[in-house]
């Protein structure tokens, strides 16, 4: 048998109390007086038959046992709270905050939205294009869709996807300054996403590190060197999640095979607290179910070359035009 719990007022009393660090402003809070929440920390040191405050003319202190009790009290009230909201709330309908990778969320997620609002015409959404974990502890945020490396604390996290990296451009570029080898990337302005770590990667799985490089434009986000790529500014570096539709239309190509895997991954990650809200539950169900779903096309360009290793290395003067799969890939996006 589970051993028996202190009573709920006591434990009350002392969490505003000690949250407060006062018996006057917890009384303020809980709507009693003084002297009953005086009453109820003293019966719940009797009940414990340990000391929680030190106490003194100015204000309360938490004793070692007090600190000790304070933050599963704290959160199990927290808890309480969101259960008692989720009980009130129809299951699928209400209000639904989500932040999510500017990149991800303009384009893969937006073009697809229309697939959950119909499914869920109750469900009102308000989408912010951030990447900042610190919105996992704000109350006004139920869900976050982040790009990193997944270990953020007191959360629920979940990987959503590995993702693998590659170049891509505008085939107006592409036909006015062709790239016919790694050579001809010094004829084009390279798109960053990042401090230039990506690009620096993928040169060097092409052992073409040294190569000589055009200019370098760097942006705050994937989802700007993408756009600027569109609109054949340069050559940024893509996937198949969210470039995997601009890659059907045409509308960016492939130039030439070879991936590398990102730093990090997305994941999608909430509090605890919320996570079980049916609410919160269908937003990610159907997160994940698209993603399962999602056909990606293979990009179907003559533009693209197979990077042909001799010896071990790659030749980047001498490129091979072939049609063949883009080995797996899924991406980063930063904000």
């Amino acid at each position: 048998m589970p051993s028996r719990l202190p009573p709920l007022n006591p434990l009350r009393a002392f969490e505003a109390a000690a949250r407060h660090g006062s018996v006057s402003l917890a009384a303020q809070e809980l709507n009693v007086t003084h002297g009953a929440i005086s009453h109820q920390i003293k019966a719940l040191e009797a009940s414990l038959d340990v000391k929680l405050f030190e106490r003194s003319a100015q204000r309360l202190k938490l004793t070692a046992q007090g600190a000790l009790l304070l933050p599963s009290i704290s959160n199990a009230f927290a808890e309480i709270a969101a259960a008692t909201a989720m009980v009130k709330r129809p299951s699928t309908s209400g209000e639904l905050s989500v932040t999510c990778v500017p990149a991800l969320l303009s384009l893969w997620i937006i073009p697809r939205l229309n697939q959950f609002i119909e499914q869920y015409p109750d469900i009102r959404l308000t989408l912010t294009a951030s990447n900042d974990a610190d919105h996992l502890r704000s109350p006004g945020i139920d869900i976050c869709i982040l790009y990193g490396d997944g270990n953020w604390a007191d959360c629920w996290t979940r990987l959503w996807s590995n993702l693998r990296l590659f170049p891509v451009v505008s085939p107006t570029l592409l036909n006015s300054r062709p790239l016919r080898s790694l050579r001809d990337l010094r004829d084009h302005a390279m798109l960053h996403a990042d401090d230039g770590r990506e690009w620096n990667t993928w040169l060097a799985a092409a052992d073409a590190s040294d190569i000589q490089r055009g200019p370098q434009h760097f942006m705050s986000d994937a989802r700007l060197s993408t756009e600027a790529a569109l609109h054949g500014q340069g050559v940024a570096l893509g996937d198949t999640i969210t470039a995997s539709d601009l890659i059907a239309k045409g509308e960016l190509i492939v130039p030439f095979d070879l991936t590398v895997p990102a730093n990090d991954a997305f994941y999608v990650a909430c509090r605890n607290e919320v996570r079980a809200a049916p609410i919160v539950k269908v937003f990610i169900d159907w997160l994940f179910a698209s993603l399962a779903a999602d056909s990606i096309a293979e990009p179907q360009t003559a533009a693209r070359r197979l990077i042909r290793r001799r010896n071990g290395k790659t030749d980047p003067g001498t490129l091979i035009s072939k049609q063949v799969p883009l080995r797996g890939s899924k991406r980063r996006t930063k904000s």
